[in-house]
């Protein structure tokens, strides 16, 4: 007797859906729809309305600069090809974005790989790898502004200990630059490392096993089997990374505050300069586009990368 009314059921929710009004095609999307409407009022439209505001010449303390003038849409980003201060965040960026990725993966696959031999209380360690990543970005800055300090600071102390003479870190070029870095990697490694981790972790053993069998070393295993396989997890891990790393405006903010002379400015804290404390809301948000575009270009550029490798694999 069970059999037919297990049949029934569906039949019976068709025709509540019908005397409804409620087609099958339109209820999976009537479902869907809250949560589609509160993305759109949480990112769509401030994405869209910052980018109206970047074709204004927007003043907080004015706000009939809002009003829209096609003759005078791209004059922000005209501006912002004529400006040095730019080019230099831009450039610094660009640097500060290729040193801090591509370390943190270095570390992050040698970490990786020296947690997947771990035999014993290897869940400690894995705790232990992720507490770097709960502290906030600010707490980190203020963490490593004080170890780069160059009269009370950590570093220099321990360096004056061994007789040498530590250098002014956070001002001097290119140590300011550096501070930052170490800083960033230290934070995010452990994301990285995770991640890395997890693609380790699943690799079959079969292919180890077939290149022990051929007489294939540890290093030749890691650098033709290891890497190769991993490389969805890497791509996934590098892109990631790449879309994240505008949270070191925190530590930029707070270590350096992107000085002294603009040496350490990225366009993160830039654009909080423009549209924060200048209130030059419409450059800023041009600026803040052009970021975007940048990030999109790492994103599509990784994203291909990995469809690739998971079409060899």
């Amino acid at each position: 007797m069970t059999a037919p009314t297990v049949g029934i059921q569906p039949a019976i929710r068709k025709s509540r859906l019908r005397r409804s009004g409620i087609g099958p095609r339109w209820f999976p999307v009537m479902l869907i729809a809250p949560s589609i409407v509160i993305i759109f009022l949480t990112t769509g439209f401030p994405l869209l309305y910052s980018l109206y505001v970047s074709f204004t010449p927007y003043d907080l303390l004015r706000p009939r600069t809002l009003a829209f003038s096609l003759p005078n849409a791209l004059d922000n980003y005209g501006r912002l090809l004529n400006d040095p201060i730019f080019w230099r965040a831009l450039g610094n960026t660009v640097i500060f974005l290729a040193v801090t990725v591509n370390l943190e993966y270095v570390i992050a696959l040698a970490l990786s790989q020296l947690l997947a031999r771990v035999t014993r209380a290897q869940s400690i360690l894995r705790t232990l790898l992720m507490i770097p990543m709960m502290f906030a970005p600010v707490l980190v800055g203020f963490q490593f502004r004080w170890f780069f300090n160059d009269t009370v600071g950590l570093v220099n102390n321990v360096l004056g200990a061994l007789g040498i003479q530590g250098p002014v870190w956070l001002v001097d070029i290119p140590y300011g630059m550096i501070s930052i870095m170490i800083a960033t990697i230290w934070m995010n490694v452990p994301v990285m490392t995770i991640i890395l981790l997890a693609g380790t972790m699943s690799l079959s053993h079969e292919y180890f096993e077939a290149a022990e069998v051929d007489g294939a070393t540890a290093w030749q295993k890691f650098r033709l089997i290891t890497v190769p396989l991993l490389a969805p997890f890497t791509y996934i891990a590098l892109t990631l990374r790449s879309l994240d790393v505008a949270r070191a405006y925190d530590i930029v903010r707070i270590m350096t505050g992107g000085g002294p002379g603009n040496r350490t400015e990225l366009i993160w804290t830039y654009v909080g300069r423009l549209a924060i404390d200048s209130n030059k809301f419409g450059l800023g948000s041009a600026m803040s586009f052009v970021t975007v575009i940048l990030s999109l270009g790492f994103t599509v550029y990784f994203f291909r990368q990995l469809v690739k490798s998971r079409i060899v694999k």
